[in-house]
């Protein structure tokens, strides 16, 4: 099972290797989301300076205007192209190096930012009560966990999750609530990589989780301090 999994992992991290989240930087304070590319097409939506999208490029390198998703605050995912002058990826701040990369543990450290993940098998029977099913058809799937949506499984059992996530920046310590990491699952502290944005004190901490199908990927967000938020996207 490790080995097929590695290989589901290679494979989709090699498609998705140009695919990342990134955020919106438009001197107007919004972008326009449109339909197709070029700045006539039909616009979609329109996305706020600061916001976090997810930007599929791998094959479009020359291409001005880049497929993007973005979840806006209804929860509603809306896709579309926005011009690449747009973007900041996030992966372009300042890459805060792995110390630790375990099943069970990462630590990234430079300077005076450290951050640590821990992570450990999830007790099924323990924690079944909090999980709720819903009926497709003649299936019942559980595909919530205290009342939010389940993230990393494909319909089977959870086999691994987050107990914390920290980060210490010049001494301030701040942890991730549990309510934002408790219904992610299968993680992959390897395929985590922390980032920080100097200039507006921000650090970006992304990863790429699954359990062989039920890929998500979520960024993490810690702004001067305090924590400001998390964007999950299924980038398939």
């Amino acid at each position: 099972m490790k080995k097929i999994l590695s290989i589901f992992l290679f494979l989709f991290l090699s498609y998705h290797i140009h695919a990342q989240f990134a955020k919106i930087i438009d001197k107007d304070g919004y972008v326009n989301l449109r339909k197709e590319e070029g700045i006539k097409s039909q616009v979609t939506g329109r996305i706020q300076s600061g916001e976090i999208v997810y930007v599929y490029d791998q094959d479009e390198k020359n291409k001005d205007w880049l497929i993007t998703d973005y979840q806006d605050k209804n929860g509603k995912l809306l896709t579309g192209y926005i011009h690449r002058s747009r973007l900041k990826y996030i992966a372009t701040y300042e890459e805060i190096p792995a110390t630790t990369t375990g099943a069970q543990k990462a630590v990234f450290i430079l300077k005076n930012r450290k951050i640590e993940i821990l992570s450990d098998t999830f007790n099924y029977k323990k924690n079944k009560k909090y999980f709720s099913s819903t009926h497709y058809g003649k299936q019942q799937i559980e595909d919530q966990y205290k009342g939010q949506q389940i993230w990393g499984t494909d319909g089977t059992i959870p086999q691994t999750h987050y107990l914390s996530i920290t980060a210490t920046i010049a001494n301030k310590k701040v942890e991730i609530p549990q309510k934002e990491i408790e219904n992610l699952f299968n993680i992959n502290n390897e395929n985590t990589a922390c980032y920080f944005d100097n200039q507006n004190e921000t650090l970006y901490i992304t990863s790429l989780n699954s359990d062989g199908a039920g890929g998500y990927m979520v960024l993490f967000i810690i702004e001067k301090g305090k924590y400001k938020g998390r964007t999950l996207i299924m980038p398939f």
